[in-house]
């Protein structure tokens, strides 16, 4: 496959806001004017199929992150459905978060008023979620895999170990700015919950997500409601109450068709190249970064990294490289770059050579 030919925003741009957004190929791009133009031309008749259609989106997802189909649910974004989520719960929980993580994480669990205590997000990430966990005793750890500011990434082996030490804590994780950039095998990570949504490194466009469920968490969820009547309508009949919760009413198969696609794109590739390519990129990058001094204590001294970073700049540094063609975003007190298989050392490149300009 020539990468550069299905994403035609590379013709334009030197592309490295994948942290902001995806890009949309042109391959899924087609697709999506086909199901269109069915839609367009059979009307009422082509939502005929539309159960077995999101019933197949499903099993891909369950698939390609290696969860089960009757535990995997389709959503509009992450922060929809986390906010499902934690109204699902009762009051009495108590969370432990990360200090300046995502707001969609942070806020809805503690606008609800659900007892809540920080670990401090820097180089010892783990160790501070672990001394904290020691003396809060949470009963959830609610976090994002990967810090959309600085691309801190949690050591994945470090949340199986940490499961297996306090198997009754709920780990539940955003997966907004990881998934896609690796294999992930879900029943064998130390998460019971996965929410993420698809527009970003999964390349999915906006309006889908997904969220992937352990069997050990329904205990914990909309227990007020178990004496409550499932619904018994011919289209409802086979409905489950998380479904219910987690999928009401109409679902779009233009957009959740478009993260089937995806997935498929990302298989395509592989999952072994674009986890080979990103790692080999993040630390070539890093490196370099590290070399002009553009980078946190907080990421130098951690031993890996995700593809995102947040580099030091100034007023003249950014308009550089915006007049350079680069996308990137600013974020915290820096810019933030985020790399992704569709970049090369040749981009790399080009953000080093703008940077070291006098």
């Amino acid at each position: 496959m020539d990468i550069s030919a299905q994403f035609p925003v590379l013709e334009r741009y030197t592309y490295l806001n994948t942290a902001s957004s995806g890009i949309l190929s042109q391959s899924i791009q087609e697709w999506r004017r086909a199901h269109d133009e069915d839609f367009m031309r059979r009307g009422s008749e082509f939502r005929l199929q539309q159960a077995d259609f999101l019933k197949d989106v499903r099993q891909q997802v369950s698939r390609f992150f290696k969860g089960k189909v009757e535990n995997t649910f389709l959503v509009q974004n992450f922060s929809i459905a986390f906010n499902i989520f934690l109204d699902g719960l009762s009051s009495d929980h108590t969370f432990l978060l990360i200090n300046s993580d995502y707001p969609s994480v942070n806020y809805p669990v503690e606008s609800r008023g659900f007892s809540c205590e920080y670990a401090e997000l820097n180089e010892d990430l783990e160790q501070n979620i672990l001394a904290k966990i020691k003396v809060f005793k949470p009963s959830v750890l609610a976090i994002s895999l990967v810090q959309y500011i600085s691309g801190i990434k949690i050591d994945l082996n470090f949340v199986k170990r940490l499961k297996a030490e306090y198997p009754n804590m709920l780990i539940v994780a955003d997966g907004t700015q990881f998934c896609g950039t690796e294999n992930f095998n879900f029943q064998e990570s130390g998460l019971d919950v996965l929410i993420s949504s698809g527009y970003k490194w999964m390349l999915a466009g906006y309006g889908n997500g997904f969220v992937l469920i352990k069997e050990e968490v329904y205990k914990y969820l909309y227990q007020d409601r178990l004496h409550y009547t499932l619904p018994k309508e011919p289209f409802l009949k086979d409905r489950k109450l998380l479904s219910l919760c987690f999928e009401p009413g109409h679902l779009d198969t233009l957009n959740f068709g478009t993260l089937k696609q995806s997935i498929l794109l990302l298989e395509g590739l592989g999952l072994d190249f674009i986890e080979k390519r990103l790692h080999t990129l993040a630390e070539t990058a890093k490196n370099a970064f590290m070399d002009r001094g553009l980078l946190s204590r907080s990421v130098t001294e951690r031993t890996s990294h995700s593809t995102i970073f947040n580099i030091s700049t100034n007023i003249e540094l950014t308009k550089r490289i915006n007049d350079a063609k680069i996308l990137a975003l600013p974020r915290g007190e820096g810019l933030r770059v985020a790399f992704h298989f569709y970049n090369n050392e040749k981009d790399l490149a080009l953000l080093l050579k703008v940077i070291d300009e006098n």
